[in-house]
């Protein structure tokens, strides 16, 4: 999953919104970091991990033309980000704008963001990069973005046309996964919470 779910399954707080971000943009071992970051780390990982080897999500995979194997995950992350903005309401019960005003603000008040985190922060709240996944257009830019960031850019070449291609069938898989995805992550939670 892409930034903004991480966000919303990460959990409400300062140190759960900053965790679920960093586990991006930290390498090695999550104690390094204050007690409720690396909750929020080591959650981000368990997401990624649950996400990766889930049948749905290899299903969404395999909706794209086998040439886009080694990026598929990175196309499907970025999709399910822009499934779960234009169905917002359909699982959460704060507005999306305010969800992600709330988010760039606890990134903008943090004075330690880890440094490539520190970089963007500014920019992703001016552009607005979470509320902006609403409009599937936006995802064209996103798939550029990512593909000037690959040693080969041209995996992604004509990416953005196949997944509008698939848009139905991605969109399905996007409706059957994050339920069970969001109750894993409140699982993972109240564990964290018990123990």
């Amino acid at each position: 999953m892409n930034y903004l779910a991480h966000l919303h399954l990460g959990g409400p707080s300062r140190e759960d919104r900053l965790g679920s971000l960093y586990g991006d943009f930290v390498k090695g071992s999550a104690d390094a970091w204050p007690t409720g970051i690396a909750a929020g780390i080591r959650l981000h990982r368990r997401i990624d991990i649950y996400t990766d080897d889930h049948p749905l999500v290899i299903r969404a995979k395999t909706r794209l033309p086998a040439a886009r194997r080694r990026v598929a995950g990175l196309l499907v992350d970025v999709f399910f980000d822009h499934c779960l903005a234009r169905l917002w309401h359909d699982y959460a019960e704060q507005p999306l704008p305010g969800f992600v005003a709330d988010c760039y603000q606890t990134l903008l008040d943090e004075p330690e963001l880890p440094p490539r985190l520190a970089r963007i922060a500014p920019l992703m709240a001016r552009q607005d990069w979470l509320g902006s996944y609403t409009d599937f257009a936006v995802l064209e830019r996103v798939v550029e973005g990512m593909a000037r960031r690959l040693s080969r850019p041209e995996l992604l070449a004509g990416a953005f046309a196949e997944l509008d291609a698939a848009y139905d069938g991605l969109l399905q898989d996007f409706r059957d996964f994050y339920p069970q995805l969001q109750a894993f992550a409140a699982a993972e939670r109240a564990a964290r919470g018990s123990s």
